[in-house]
């Protein structure tokens, strides 16, 4: 993963330095250089062309080729140099596979429509997820990066099903980028700013019935274990604002101590009385030995 980012990172200061100067270079110095960018990615492209062309011929080949694809850091060259075994819509798929564990924890998922010829993924999402008060926080900080780490050549996504957010701000995907994963203190709570994918610790193997409220880049988060999978929701009741500490679940029902009011946690956090009132679901994956949450800027 961070071979990924600085891939990242590093093509981004690229064009940051070619911006730099185009502004403060003659035009002539300038295209020179942009030129000399050019010929060394067409010279890496065709050494690794050539390296897939010599691998696949081999025995297994094709299975080679599979785990190589597999590995983000090399996906993202093979990508870049048009070299990648796998199409752009099965490569949107596994993408999609990636993130299901998520959208399946809050009895929802996503369908691609297809993708049309100006490139634009066109999706619709399903079960609790359509129309959940956080499907734009869903889509930001889940679907769309993953399908972006996947496919970069895509031009765009459209999503049916998506209900603007409550409150607060859904970021942007290059500030997602910029940030990346952020690091913990050791006791959960992250130094990083919200909106980045934040690995909390003391969660995983968390036992069934449990509920921990913790700080998440600044934000109140109670997470919640039900049935083999963890949740995680905004720390506050909508009915009365009430704040959960640690505790235990009543099965799969968080209830506030304030108001008696319900919520299913393994619906996306609605009231088992009204529609109305919903907790704000927030994007947790669990992966790796690891429990990454994100939150809203």
């Amino acid at each position: 993963m961070a071979q990924t980012r600085n891939l990242r990172d590093s093509s981004t200061r690229i064009e940051q330095l070619l911006e730099e100067l185009r502004a403060t270079t003659d035009p002539a110095t300038s295209a020179k250089v942009e030129d000399l960018v050019h010929l060394l990615v067409d010279v890496y492209g065709a050494g690794l062309r050539r390296i897939m062309e010599t691998a696949f011929a081999e025995p297994n080949g094709a299975e080679l080729l599979g785990r190589l694809a597999a590995d983000e850091l090399v996906a993202s060259l093979l990508v870049l140099h048009d070299l990648h075994p796998h199409d752009t819509e099965a490569r949107v798929l596994q993408a999609l596979d990636k993130v299901s564990p998520y959208l399946g924890s809050h009895a929802g998922g996503v369908e691609l429509l297809g993708i049309d010829d100006s490139g634009i993924v066109h999706l619709r999402l399903q079960g609790s997820c359509q129309g959940c008060p956080s499907s734009s926080v869903t889509v930001k900080l889940a679907i769309e990066r993953a399908i972006e780490e996947a496919a970069p050549e895509i031009t765009g996504i459209e999503v049916e099903g998506v209900t603007p957010p409550r409150t607060g701000t859904v970021i942007s995907l290059d500030s997602l980028r910029r940030n990346g994963d952020a690091g913990t203190n050791g006791n959960g709570s992250a130094h990083a700013a919200a909106g980045a994918w934040i690995t909390v610790d003391g969660l995983v193997g968390l036992a069934p019935g449990t509920l921990i409220a913790t700080d998440v880049a600044g934000a109140a988060v109670v997470v919640c274990s039900s049935g083999g999978d963890l949740y995680a929701y905004g720390n506050r009741c909508p009915s009365c604002g009430f704040v959960w500490q640690e505790g235990s679940l009543d099965g799969k029902m968080l209830v506030c101590a304030g108001c008696g009011e319900r919520y299913d946690v393994r619906q996306a956090g609605r009231s088992v009385r009204g529609q109305s009132l919903h907790l704000d679901p927030l994007p947790l994956l669990a992966e790796d030995g690891t429990v990454r949450i994100a939150v809203p800027g």
